[in-house]
């Protein structure tokens, strides 16, 4: 079994599509062994994102993930990593293959519905930010 970390962004919290996305999540049979809505302060974005802290877009994505509350989800399942990554869709939403979660509920590049570790690495950093051991059922 594998766990990787799922954020439903900003965006898609405030348009009401939370609900749209823990179906498909669960209808792709992957697990939620963890949950909880909260809002990020900028400084704890900044902290969380600070691997693209030399991209130009490290500010307004900071700025945009502590604009109103975000979803923090642990997913489990085999190749959880992977099955995420391709149930979001590519980042940009006017490039996401049909019935993925960006393509059905992301705005643009930036507000694109989701966000999901890409590796183990990054899950194994990405997770313990937001839950504890105990969090995790």
């Amino acid at each position: 079994m594998e766990r990787t970390l799922a954020i439903i962004k900003p965006d898609a919290v405030k348009r009401g599509f939370v609900g749209g996305i823990l179906v498909e999540i669960q209808s792709a049979g992957l697990s939620v062994c963890g949950l909880r809505m909260i809002r990020l302060a900028k400084e704890q974005a900044e902290a969380f994102y600070e691997v693209h802290q030399a991209r130009p877009f490290y500010a307004s994505l900071c700025a945009y993930m502590s604009s109103g509350p975000v979803v923090v989800m642990v997913l489990e399942g085999e190749g959880a990593i992977a099955r995420w990554r391709d149930l979001m869709g590519a980042t940009d939403p006017a490039k996401a293959a049909a019935g993925t979660i960006r393509k059905k509920f992301g705005v643009d590049v930036e507000q694109n519905a989701a966000h999901g570790s890409d590796a183990p690495e990054t899950a194994s950093r990405e997770i313990p930010f937001f839950f504890r051991t105990l969090d995790i059922v």
